[in-house]
């Protein structure tokens, strides 16, 4: 009885871990499928990991982990619209000024603020107008929802026109998304206009060149719908 009650009791145990293997969050699941075919990013990495094929399985098949069907599409839209995107800046000659990433929301295109505006101002630089010429041509071949983010270092700003970093990097978000519609006729119901201050730095304000990095406007190309477009334009600003 007792050798019977241990190989219980071990069964029990065996089939409880079994269990909480197959207990799969979807989303980190399907960050590291994306990171594992060479354009995502896993959490906590720094690099885009080196593409690398599935191991066999015990027939000689490939083996891949199941997706739902939703969760597969999207994954494999995201693949498609961040190579489509890496494509189109190494034709363009934009590598050196737009640096293109992949987030859980979608593929971000980071634009440095110097590349766009003068400190403290939110008016488009002429240089600015020849970057977003290009990268509107780029939208205009997607059919994804677009959110342009502003972000700005932590050095205070108090002036009439901004009061604070929130209008500041608000005011620049909605300056690049005017600029996509009234001058190149894009869908506005597409873009999300959003400021994020100085609370999402990409690294520490410690340092000149860290600041540099923090003042930047993201362009987040996200899924698409099956009309391509959103239902509603949105603009606001955005806490922390």
């Amino acid at each position: 009885m007792i050798t019977y009650s241990d190989l219980m009791t071990l069964l029990l145990v065996f089939f409880v871990l079994l269990f909480s293997f197959s207990v799969i969050d979807v989303i980190k699941l399907q960050r590291f499928l994306t990171s594992f075919r060479g354009v995502g990013i896993l959490e906590g990495a720094t690099a885009v990991l080196d593409q690398a094929e599935p191991p066999p399985d015990m027939n000689g098949e490939i083996f891949e982990i199941p997706l739902d069907a939703e969760a597969a599409a999207h994954a494999r839209q995201m693949m498609e619209t961040y190579q489509a995107i890496q494509d189109f800046l190494a034709e363009n000659g934009l590598e050196d000024v737009v640096e293109v990433r992949y987030e859980e929301g979608g593929v971000a295109l980071d634009i440095k603020e110097r590349i766009l505006f003068d400190s403290g101002k939110a008016d488009l630089k002429p240089e600015a107008r020849l970057v977003l010429d290009k990268v509107a041509d780029l939208l205009a071949e997607l059919p994804n929802n677009i959110r342009v983010e502003g972000h700005t270092d932590n050095r205070p700003i108090n002036t009439p026109e901004f009061p604070s970093n929130w209008e500041l990097s608000a005011a620049r978000a909605i300056r690049v998304v005017r600029y996509f519609i009234d001058r190149h006729g894009l869908e506005p119901s597409r873009f999300t206009a959003v400021g994020h201050g100085e609370y999402r730095p990409l690294l520490p304000n410690t340092s000149p060149e860290n600041m540099a990095q923090n003042r930047r406007v993201v362009i987040l190309i996200g899924s698409r719908n099956p009309g391509g477009t959103l239902t509603e334009s949105e603009v606001y600003t955005s806490g922390p």
